[in-house]
């Protein structure tokens, strides 16, 4: 099941793009298990990053891991407003930049990480291929 919440936030995601997400989980040979996004604003995303990981600056996401074997479950915050600000940055389309950081989430879910810059070039190239196909 994938749930939307809401914090501090007055922007609502659209409900259809959970098919789209299911579609991803699908296309990684994973199952879906409980996947909770909670999108919201700087400040309460930057609560999350300093009280569970210890660190003092903004993010656009932080992903959750609870999964179990090939189902993929967990907790994933997004700031909108984080979003806003770096697509305006980067001269990108808001909803876009919101899609490829929801695809984000659930490719860290599905065991991709973004530490190094050869696994950057391959998680945007993942987020990529998915985007082509919303």
């Amino acid at each position: 099941m994938i749930h939307f919440f809401y914090e501090n936030t007055s922007e609502i995601i659209e409900e259809n793009i959970k098919p789209w997400i299911e579609k991803i989980i699908i296309t990684e040979e994973k199952r879906l298990g409980e996947i909770n996004y909670i999108f919201c604003d700087d400040e309460y995303l930057l609560k999350i990053n300093q009280d569970y990981l210890q660190h003092d600056y903004y993010t656009d996401i932080i992903t959750f891991d609870n999964v179990r074997g090939k189902t993929i479950s967990g907790e994933i915050f997004v700031s909108l407003q984080r979003i806003k600000d770096n697509a305006s940055l980067i001269s990108k389309n808001y909803e876009e930049e919101t899609r490829r950081v929801i695809a984000h989430g659930i490719l860290h879910l599905c065991g991709y990480k973004d530490k190094t810059d050869e696994q950057q070039k391959e998680m945007r190239a993942k987020e990529d291929f998915y985007l082509n196909i919303f």
